[in-house]
Order: structure tokens, then sequence, then C-alpha cells
């Protein structure tokens, strides 16, 4: 068989949607770049603040990692050294990790830990690099205890450091590519995994590897001498937690509740996608929101949490990063299944009654950006207890929302195979993100297959003209599968009758002669989607 590429372009017709397909927002953004002298780039890094200034720490000094072993994560690319920003007066201090603790330099010079500030106490758990000590790269079994303003303070007047940090060992803590969020007293360490060994994209012998599966959940009694932690039961979810790399964000459900949700992140079990579904976190435990589908920002990127009380709308928003999809100026969702870099600017949104939506906003970032970077959000802005932004006690004119620190820029969407270092950095430009007036031009895009409720996706792309189809159904449908020509000859078709619900997987191959567009067809409980399919030679 000669190779063909697939080049799928969604298009979804005859659907219910909860939002309206294209909404003005009270979110309209505007983004603007700010250099800081003395700041190098970051990627994947931890993060707190106090009184105006920021502390950065941990993290890479290079882009997207290389593919081959020796070269991936090297030591070179580590951050050694300790970051204080003043991002009003543009200035920037740094000491050297080198007078703290042994495993203190290893942990907080690693990548991808999990974090989150608690008052003046930022706690620091995991995180992947190498190890001197294990003569090795390892994820590290710790949680460190930050003082931000000591440690701040330290800096900017070139005091000693080690007073102003403690660490503890446990086996739970060994986790990477997780978020770390808190609900009232409780922390909840979600997804990641355990990555011991050289990285190696062919799977081969120089690393083990595995998943969390699990929500850990810990308490922290803190004096600020000793640390007292109490592991709780977690919740362990083979098929819907095995995930990292993704985004968990603050949220207030519609009944009013704190709560978390975990959006997308990668890979599902029973191939290598990303998660398209969402998984909400309360008090009383998780559930899966299969009724929605998140396709434009799969990997951890900056974000940020916005609550309007005055409609009980939750939105989320997503900049950048790394996706399997994107949409192009037609309006069509178009798949990548090298899931590339992308610019895409999106929020989602959750309404009163519970729907969730995917909106695509009409700006996006300056590049190829957004891939581990952090959101830092401006001091005193009206927020509840939870950190999430109360929209309606924002400045209805012009208001500064934070700033996009760091990350991945990208020279290009796909860059992993042919990556020799110099294909990608970490960013050291900073974006300042402000709220703008409402603008009835300002057109926020709905994803319409973000609320289809099927899951629905093709692989591999390219192929070789065999591709399969996944979705889930939540109720028995008489499921029909089509494809035509583009002069409405029908290539493929295939009935099921009484299809039991369920993750469903199809496959197909197209006939060997067929060349050019072709469209498939599939109808279940009342819903039709149509892809579009390019083959070429």
């Amino acid at each position: 068989m000669k190779t063909v590429k697939f080049l799928l372009a969604f298009l979804l017709s005859a659907i219910c949607l909860p939002l309206s397909a294209q909404q003005s927002s009270a979110l309209n953004l505007m983004i603007e770049p700010v250099n800081i002298a003395g700041l190098p780039g970051l990627q994947s890094f931890a993060c707190g603040q106090y009184n105006g200034k920021w502390l950065l720490i941990g993290g890479r000094l290079d882009g997207l990692h290389r593919r081959q072993p020796w070269a991936s994560f090297d030591l070179e690319g580590h951050n050694t050294q300790l970051f204080v920003v003043d991002p009003i007066n543009l200035q920037t201090w740094a000491a050297n990790l080198s007078t703290l603790p042994q495993t203190i330099q290893e942990q907080l010079s690693s990548t991808n830990m999990e974090f989150y500030q608690t008052g003046n106490m930022l706690y620091l758990i995991g995180g992947y690099g190498y190890s001197a000590t294990a003569d090795d790269h390892v994820t590290y079994p710790y949680l460190t205890a930050v003082n931000v303003e000591q440690v701040i303070h330290a800096i900017v007047n070139n005091a000693p450091l080690a007073p102003h940090f403690r660490q503890i060992t446990h086996s739970n803590f060994a986790v990477t590519g997780g978020r770390l969020e808190k609900l009232y007293n409780t922390y909840y360490l979600v997804g990641g995994q355990q990555f011991d060994g050289r990285y190696n994209p062919m799977n081969g012998p120089s690393f083990t590897q595995q998943y969390t599966n699990q929500i850990r959940r810990f308490t922290i009694a803190d004096n600020g001498t000793t640390l007292d932690i109490t592991h709780l039961t977690p919740f362990t979810d083979a098929d819907n937690l095995h995930r990292r790399d993704y985004n968990l964000l603050p949220q207030v459900f519609p009944d009013g509740r704190p709560g978390i949700t975990a959006f997308s992140g990668v890979f599902q079990q029973t191939q290598d996608l990303p998660y398209l579904n969402c998984v909400n976190i309360d008090t009383s435990g998780y559930a899966i929101n299969n009724d929605f589908s998140q396709y434009l920002n799969h990997y951890h990127c900056a974000t940020l949490a916005v609550y309007d009380s005055l409609h009980n709308q939750m939105h989320s928003l997503f900049f950048g990063g790394i996706a399997q999809y994107t949409i192009d100026n037609t309006g069509i969702l178009v798949q990548d299944a090298n899931v590339p870099f992308v610019p895409t600017i999106a929020r989602v949104t959750r309404n009163a009654t519970g729907e969730m939506a995917e909106y695509k906003l009409p700006i996006e970032m300056p590049g190829l950006l957004g891939a581990g970077a952090e959101f830092i959000k401006s001091e005193n802005l009206p927020e509840y207890a939870n950190h999430v932004l109360k929209l309606h006690l924002l400045p209805t004119d012009t208001v500064l929302l934070g700033y996009i620190v760091g990350g991945i820029h990208s020279s290009a969407p796909n860059i992993f195979w042919s990556n020799e270092g110099t294909e990608s950095t970490a960013s050291a430009q900073i974006l300042k993100v402000y709220r703008v007036p409402e603008n009835a031009t300002a057109v926020h895009t709905l994803n319409p297959q973000s609320v289809n409720g099927l899951q629905c996706q093709v692989f591999p792309n390219p192929s070789e003209g065999i591709f399969s189809i996944t979705f889930e159904n939540e109720k028995t449908c008489n499921l029909s599968l089509a494809v035509y020509g583009t002069d409405g000859a029908v290539l493929l078709e295939e009935n099921f009758q009484k299809l039991k619900t369920g993750k469903h997987v199809l496959q197909y191959t197209m006939p060997e002669n067929t060349r050019g567009m072709v469209i498939l067809k599939l109808k279940c409980n009342g819903q039709t989607y149509t892809q579009k399919v390019l083959i070429e030679e």
C-alpha cells in the first residue's frame, strides 16, 4: 500500500448547545510583553510571591527535552539558582543553591515539582532531575517547606538561606508532573508519575515509570519548626487518574462549594492520546465528566480561574501550550496527532446547571508559547479563599490580572523528532495579561465538539490507510457510520443496533484506490458528526 496521510478536520452539526455558539464576554483580554533584565528563561518551575515580589524555584533553563537519552534532561539545563523578581520595578536578584543541604539542593533544581503556597509558606513536592546522591535521574520523595517572605528577604539582602528551608521524606511525595491544590485544610496531590532513570522515547531500558493513578490527600501541621503530615486514604482510579502534565484549577461549583477540576493530560490507558474529559474533585470525592470534551489545551500551561457570581459561571482560562487540536480561521477543528505547540487561548465555562463548554478566544499567544509556564496573579485582586478571582468585584475598566511567566518558546509546532536542542528555548519574556472592557466584536467562539458528550477521537494521524475511531456513549443507541466520496458515493458503511453504553473503538481500512477528500459521518443518540478526511499520497 502506498503511504497515505490523513489530515482530519472536524465538523459538527445537529447538536443542542448548552451555551451560545458565539459570545461576547466579560473576559476580554489583552497581552503586553515585557522584559526584565537578569531574568533567565525558565520552564516547568515552581513559584511563590510575597509583597509584590516573586520567588522562582527549579525548572529547566532549556526548551523541550531532547529525544536522545544522553541529552535529555541534562545537568546543564538544571536551574541551580533561586530568583527573586520585582515585576513593577523590573528588577531581578539571584542566589545559588550551593549553600543549602544536598538533598534540598537536588530537589530545588528539579523540574515539574508540585507546589502550593499557604500564607507565607510554599510547599514543594517531588520533581524530576539528576541526583548526585543517587548518581541517576530520579523523582524526589521529598516535601520541602519554603518561607517565601524570609527567602525573598535573604536573597535581596545576600543573607543566609538555609534557616528558611525544611524538608521531610515520604514515598507518597515521589511524584512529578502532577499538581497540588488545597480544599479547606486538606491538600490534594492529583495524578503525576514516579519516573526514575534517563528519559527514552523508544521505551528503552533506561528508566522505570509508574503513574500514581491517584488523588493523594494529606494534611500539614506546621508550627514553623516541625512538619507533621497526616496521610489520608487516597482515591485510586487507573482509568481516569492515569494522567500527568495536565492542568488542575481551583473552582467554585454551581452550588457554591469550592472544588478542583483536573483538565485533560496524558496518556489514556488504552491509547497514547490525551484525555478529553475532566475530573471534578470536592471534599466528598471525585466525579468524571464525560459530557464535556476539552480539545484545545492538553498539556500543562499557564492558567487562570475566574468566577462570575452574578451569572453563576465558572471560567477557566488556558494560555497556549501543547494540544492535539486547533481551530482554523474558518472555525473548523483540525487534528494533529503529533500534538504540537499551539498559540491558542481558550476558556472552559461551567454554567449554573453544571454544563461545560470550550471557547476559543479572539486573541492568541504571541508565538508558540505557554507550555510549562505559570500564571502569577496580581496581588490584592478580589478572590475567594481557594484563590479563584471574583469577576464581579474586578474594576470595570482595564485591570492587570497578572503575568504569564516562563514556559517553552518553540520555533515550530512539531519539533520533537527534529529537536537538536536549538529548536526551542525556555522563555525569558514576561506577558502582562489585562482584562479590558467588554467589546461586542471580541467574539469567543464555541468549540461545538466540546459539548457532544461522545469524546470522539481518530487515530493514528498521519495514517497509512488504517485508522480507529474512539467514542463513548452514555445511553444505548443505534449507531450508523459511513464514509462518502465527494461525489456522494458510499465508500464504507456500517450500522450497530442497540449499541451498549461504554467506550468503543472502531477500526477501518480505506479502499486502496481512495484518493482526495472523503467525508466520515457518525450518528449516535441524535447527534451527527461529520469529519472531513483528506487522503494524500
